[in-house]
């Protein structure tokens, strides 16, 4: 008999009335479109000749439905998308455990977190500090594994599902040596892969302290979001510009909030630590890549070139400087 990460389950709602509320009204979830697109999702992964394992519980699956809004084909386009991407990369897409060196050391520094208190609409607000990040030590696979081990616990929780993220991100202390972790290609598939694939209702973007040399990188990247999510990244001059529009309760400390930053980073680091086994968990997922094109794998992969981590620290940067400028 066929077994699976996880097999299906019978759904028991934990939203709140309020955010039920709001699944109904922004996403066309009731009760019975839930159970009827549950099972059609499960029906479709059983009988797909692409996927071998997945999970088929239903806080898997909603999240999946609800970033499209119950759209059945669509979610399931994403979720073998989703699929694909984690397998076509491997070395990047799997393995988020918070106990492997590189992982507990930029836990430790704060380099991304989320607020433990929801902001007044109910959300998530993560915190990014990419000027923490050491691009001489780590790799652009630690980069991507961080992101991984956040996103992922985070989607664990349902009310996050439907609520969405806030991002705030502060770029003190970023220079060029954290622009050649990636090249221009790799870029455009990461940004586009983290608005189109991973399952997260993206709600606002907040950014302060860009460098000012660096503001073509934002430029860029601006270029490779769609008009929707471009509409919600603002990028201010100082952290009182951005306070006018976050809520302030939810920041640490040090960004005019009353929580110190330590003790945000410890409740996170007890937070990924209960999720830890559901998310390495995930791991077992496989589909069948000879069943898809070229040009699927291509568009799903994020194309780090696992060569360029096996040199030395000290040399990755100098290599990414020179690396060809091309884009798809």
């Amino acid at each position: 008999m066929r077994t699976w990460v996880r097999e299906p389950d019978s759904y028991s709602c934990t939203l709140s009335e309020e955010t039920r509320k709001m699944a109904r009204e922004e996403l066309r979830e009731d009760d019975l479109c839930r159970r009827q697109a549950l099972q059609q999702m499960r029906d479709w992964v059983v009988k797909n000749p692409r996927i071998v394992n997945c999970r088929l519980d239903s806080n898997y699956l909603l999240r999946f439905l609800r970033t499209k809004k119950f759209s059945c084909p669509m979610a399931q386009e994403a979720l073998e998308r989703y699929l694909l991407l984690r397998q076509t990369y491997s070395p990047a897409f799997n393995n988020f455990d918070m106990k492997l060196k590189p992982m507990a050391e930029l836990l430790d520094l704060g380099y991304m977190f989320a607020a433990p208190k929801r902001d007044k609409l109910g959300r998530r607000v993560i915190i990014a500090r990419p000027g923490v990040f050491d691009p001489y030590k780590y790799t652009n696979v630690d980069m991507c594994r961080i992101h991984g081990i956040t996103y992922e616990t985070l989607m664990e929780d349902e009310e996050n599902q439907v609520r969405g993220y806030v991002h705030f991100a502060d770029g003190l202390g970023v220079g060029f040596p954290h622009l050649t972790l990636f090249t221009p290609r790799e870029a455009v598939r990461i940004v586009k892969n983290g608005e189109k694939t991973l399952p997260m209702r993206h709600k606002e973007g907040h950014v302060i302290n860009v460098p000012p040399p660096l503001k073509f990188a934002v430029d860029f990247g601006f270029t490779l979001v769609s008009e929707k999510i471009k509409k919600r990244i603002k990028i201010y001059t100082c952290l009182e510009d951005a306070l006018e529009f976050l809520d302030r309760s939810v920041m640490p400390l040090e960004y005019g909030g009353t929580m110190p930053m330590a003790e945000m980073i410890g409740l996170w680091k007890e937070e990924v630590a209960a999720h830890q086994s559901t998310v390495l968990a995930n791991d077992a997922q496989r589909v069948r890549e000879e069943l898809y094109s070229d040009q699927a794998r291509q568009g799903a992969v994020s194309a780090l070139k696992q060569p360029l981590d096996l040199l030395p620290a000290a040399h990755r940067c100098m290599v990414g400087s020179f690396r060809k400028l091309e884009v798809d």
